[in-house]
Parts: structure tokens; C-alpha cells; sequence
């Protein structure tokens, strides 16, 4: 019934929305009784960037499929790394979000994601910082790929990634 957003409508700044049907929306003030506000409700400068990229992302289409280009790559080489070494994994892509999940099976509900490895985890984070590359310090946060990445970001992602994963195996 209702839809919130996040920063990518700021173009990356901070900022949130949120939306719904005319009957829930109502009860918003002006119309309404309930008050929203915040410090960066509405800022300009990120409205103004979210604009901006939501009006390139609709004359540049072709931007989704080179991201999604880039993250199959990086999945194909995590993939065939932690099969390698045998680690119990579950990778899960969805686009260009993808999560790395210590446990042998793909999690489907909350319940599934509380049996992931978190010490494992951390460590992969920990090695991969120490190797220059920044993940989301928690396990239940999406990676995103990035337009922005070139192709030796990527190389330089999986063989930290190699490396990582060979120092868990052994």
C-alpha cells in the first residue's frame, strides 16, 4: 500500500520519500492530522541531484545493462573462487545488489539468514579492507555494483577476493 525510498532518489545524498494511495496520503498534513518533517526533507541540492540522475538513467537505458554486465562478471568470478575452495557460501544476485551469505543454502526467510556465518563474514570484510576493498561491514547488507567501475576495479576486486577466500580454506 505505501512505497519508500532511500538515497538513490537523492542521486546518493541523504534523503527519503515515501508514497501511497490517495486515502493514506490524505492523512498527511497539510490534508491530514499527521506531521512529516526533517531536517532533510526536501533539501534542494539533493533533489536536485536526484533529478538529475533519474532524468539521465531515462535518456541513457543502456547504463542498466552495463551494470548488469558487471556484476554477472563479478558473480562469475566469486562463484568459481569459492568453489574452489570449497567454502559453504550462498551467493544471491538480484540485478545489481549482491550479498555473499556464509551458510550452504540460499536464504529465503529471516529465520535462513540467522544460520549465516557471521565470524566468517567478518573476516572476509576484514580481508578484503585490508586489501583495499570496501564492503559493507555487515553481513546483511547488499553490495551494489557500480556503473563507475572499470574492469580493473573488478580484477583487482577478485583477486583480493582470491586471496580472502583461500586464507578461509586453508
Amino acid at each position: 500500500d505505501m512505497a519508500c525510498f532511500g538515497k538513490i532518489i537523492g542521486g546518493g545524498f541523504p534523503v527519503g520519500a515515501y508514497g501511497g494511495r490517495r486515502e493514506i496520503m490524505e492523512c498527511v498534513s497539510p490534508a491530514g492530522s499527521v506531521y512529516q518533517a526533517g531536517t532533510l526533507s526536501g533539501n534542494p541540492l539533493a533533489m536536485h541531484a536526484g533529478k538529475a540522475m533519474l532524468d539521465y538513467l531515462k535518456h541513457q537505458p543502456a547504463v542498466y545493462d552495463v551494470i548488469e554486465e558487471k556484476a554477472a562478471y563479478l558473480e562469475r568470478g566469486m562463484r568459481a573462487i569459492l568453489e574452489e575452495y570449497h567454502l559453504p557460501f550462498s551467493l544471491v544476485r538480484a540485478g545489481s545488489l549482491m550479498t555473499l551469505f556464509f551458510c550452504e543454502r540460499v536464504p529465503h526467510r529471516y529465520d535462513d539468514v540467522q544460520k549465516a556465518d557471521l565470524k566468517k563474514y567478518s573476516q572476509y570484510f576484514r580481508g578484503m579492507l585490508d586489501r583495499g576493498v570496501m564492503l559493507a561491514p555487515s553481513q546483511f547488507e547488499a553490495m551494489f555494483v557500480s556503473c563507475a567501475l572499470t574492469k580493473n576495479d573488478m580484477d583487482v576486486t577478485l583477486q583480493a577476493f582470491r586471496e580472502v577466500m583461500k586464507e578461509m580454506a586453508a
